[in-house]
């Protein structure tokens, strides 16, 4: 999704690659092969470019500050990173800066776990401090047993309260290096079996003040930890209107999809600019409303004929598909409308999904949704 916009701004970007059937290597120009984990893979990239970038978080830390101390730009730099790969560290920097997040504990034994879940009370959410997405990682656990295998295996953990949220919102700003940092929209994200699913922009019924609050947040929280890129910051909003940060990432992020064509400047093309200190481009929605829909496999092995009805009976809707292999619940594409009211253009959009993910005249659920939960249950 970055390589478009690298080619309008007369960047040319060169994609390191674990095998050519990516997404990235089959439609970039210049690719390397290897892993991110590999650091005569991750060198050999560095050597060829000016800056190295990621769309993911799980490049290990020492390899980059390695290149950093060798004078290689990597933005955002291991110092900021770290905080989206290391959910311990986050939690402790951002408790330490102030910013508003759940009661946490740091376990590292059985022990610890049996006395923070006597301090929380009967239950808590446990997170693996790396390596951890779209519900990998995370489970809810009554007893420190529940939990003795990955602490055998990670040796810590990170025990969080279980939130009573009444939604999930995610704010996402962009910084140049030199600190120049502009806000999106404050958005909010329904998640189904834990994997964002859909998201309207802005959030429904979000006033002014708590928009500006919240994108500040977020901007001070880019500031503090000198982050250069794409910013997203994950939160929940718990009933009485306050926010707790959940999870960041330092990366274009796929509550920020709906950018792409709802924004002056999508979020791809935005962390370009901002990595390749470009002038950050203006955020501002061409629409009252954005709705994005994520395609998540199906029964459908060919989308092809599923996109030519959705296209068909939808001129207004846009598709993006990621070329990847299709298998039930994977992230596959995603389509994108622009209107004035949420719940039309959601219906809309998941009539698009469904024909892309099962094939035009396929039995297709009624229920598209996970509704939203208040006992922070992961969705």
């Amino acid at each position: 999704m970055m390589l478009g916009p690298a080619i309008e701004l007369g960047l040319t970007a060169e994609v390191l690659a674990t095998d050519p059937a990516e997404s990235a290597a089959q439609v970039a120009a210049r690719v390397q092969l290897g892993r991110h984990d590999d650091e005569a893979a991750v060198r050999s990239l560095a050597a060829d470019v000016e800056v190295i970038t990621f769309d993911h978080e799980h490049v290990p830390t020492a390899i980059l500050e390695g290149l950093e101390r060798d004078g290689v730009a990597v933005r955002p730099g291991p110092a900021a990173l770290v905080h989206a790969q290391d959910k311990l560290v986050m939690r402790e920097r951002l408790t330490a800066l102030g910013h508003p997040c759940p009661r946490w504990w740091r376990i590292g034994s059985a022990d610890d776990l049996a006395a923070a879940l006597a301090d929380a009370g009967a239950r808590l959410v446990v997170k693996t401090p790396r390596g951890g997405y779209d519900a990998h990682g995370v489970r809810i656990v009554s007893s420190a047993d529940e939990a003795a295998d990955w602490l055998e295996s990670h040796g810590e953990l990170l025990a969080e309260e279980l939130v009573p949220f009444t939604r999930e919102l995610s704010a996402q700003v962009a910084r140049r290096p030199g600190g120049e940092a502009l806000a999106y929209p404050v958005v909010q994200s329904l998640q189904k079996d834990g994997v964002c699913y859909e998201v309207v922009a802005p959030a429904p019924g979000l006033d002014e003040d708590a928009q500006q609050r919240i994108q500040a947040l977020a901007l001070a929280i880019a500031e503090d930890l000198g982050v250069t890129g794409m910013l997203a910051v994950e939160l929940f909003e718990t009933a009485d209107g306050d926010v707790l940060v959940n999870e960041l990432a330092m990366r274009p992020h796929n509550t920020g999809h709906w950018s792409m064509d709802g924004a002056v400047t999508g979020q791809f093309e935005q962390h370009l600019r901002a990595v390749a200190d470009l002038p950050l481009g203006a955020t501002a929605p061409l629409a009252p409303v954005s709705v994005m829909v994520n395609l998540l496999g199906g029964t459908a092995e060919d989308l092809a004929p599923g996109m030519a009805a959705a296209l068909a009976g939808d001129p207004e809707i846009k598709v993006h598909l990621y070329g990847k292999s299709v298998r039930p619940g994977r992230k596959i594409g995603h389509v994108t409308l622009l209107g004035d009211d949420a719940g039309e253009l959601l219906a809309r959009a998941h009539r698009a999904e469904q024909l892309i993910i099962h094939g035009p005249g396929a039995e297709r659920p009624a229920e598209h949704a996970t509704a939203p939960t208040t006992d922070g249950e992961p969705r």
